[in-house]
């Protein structure tokens, strides 16, 4: 462990073997962006510092894997290193595993994700003839990724027919306080998750920042312990900058289990407000 390194829990992935923090970071905030090099590769290499082991991105998310790249080095080894392709072509996902591969300066990602799966038309092209699966089931037999995932959050009944159709390793998808009150994730997609034995990946835990607009800076560490208190692997969190970064860290590092009554009195403040914060679902 390297000096000033700091520990932060960790939990099984499902079955897939491998252990990550229960507090990843995400490829948005700074890192989805352009020209923002010198606080992009400070905040990745200050997660590492600070002992984040799930680092995220997407092939959609500006020069955020590039910043990957620039940052990990010879840390590369030390993580679980994420990135998801919202290519729904066999051809196409293939072309964006290349540039990633290359972006980030691996000859591997941990996990590969199917991103944003959201309608029936999405179903229907990524697991056609020559759909995008095709490509991630190649990838992994050819051992560029060792892992394959699949992500949503417009439509639940979506995400869980996936879940259906191919034995994904693992899933991302919203997980917070809104989440039970409308069309939830966390009643439909879940349980199928648990029961197949994947990995299970929250995000949209701060509702992109619409949780603190609310409630105030205090709704971080309610939201964040409200997720990792449910049944997943871990919280996937975007971040604005290093302050922010740290405080998420320090609210995982602390992190115990809230009961069913704790849990209840968050449910019911937030309810008149659950469907602001689940924009994403618009």
């Amino acid at each position: 462990m390297r000096v000033g390194q700091y520990v932060l829990p960790k939990r099984p992935l499902g079955k897939t073997g491998a252990e990550i923090s229960i507090l990843g970071l995400g490829g948005e905030g700074i890192l989805r962006t352009h020209d923002e090099e010198e606080k992009a590769i400070s905040l990745i290499r200050r997660a590492l510092d600070l002992g984040i082991t799930y680092f995220e991105s997407a092939r959609a998310y500006a020069s955020s894997e590039l910043y990957y790249g620039l940052a990990l080095g010879e840390r590369r080894r030390e993580i679980f290193l994420a990135s998801k392709s919202h290519e729904r072509s066999a051809e196409g996902a293939l072309k964006h595993l290349e540039v990633t591969l290359k972006n980030m300066k691996t000859d591997f990602l941990d996990l590969w994700m199917v991103h944003d799966v959201r309608s029936p038309r999405d179903i229907e092209q990524i697991f056609s003839n020559n759909g995008a699966i095709k490509s991630f089931e190649a990838a992994k037999r050819n051992k560029l990724v060792r892992f394959i995932g699949i992500s949503g959050h417009r439509n639940p009944t979506i995400l869980s027919r996936t879940l259906d159709l191919f034995p994904f390793d693992v899933v991302l998808m919203p997980v917070n306080p809104a989440e039970p009150h409308y069309w939830s994730f966390l009643e439909e997609v879940l349980p199928k998750a648990l029961n197949k034995g994947m990995g299970i990946l929250g995000m949209k835990t701060l509702s992109r920042g619409v949780c603190i607009k609310i409630f105030g800076n205090e709704a971080v560490e309610m939201f964040l312990h409200y997720a990792m208190t449910q049944p997943i692997s871990a919280t996937v969190v975007g971040c604005d900058n290093v302050e922010q970064l740290e405080m998420n860290v320090k609210i995982a590092q602390t992190f115990q289990p809230m009961g069913q009554v704790d849990q209840n009195i968050i449910l019911q403040k937030v309810k008149s407000y659950a469907r602001e914060m689940m924009y994403y679902k618009l």
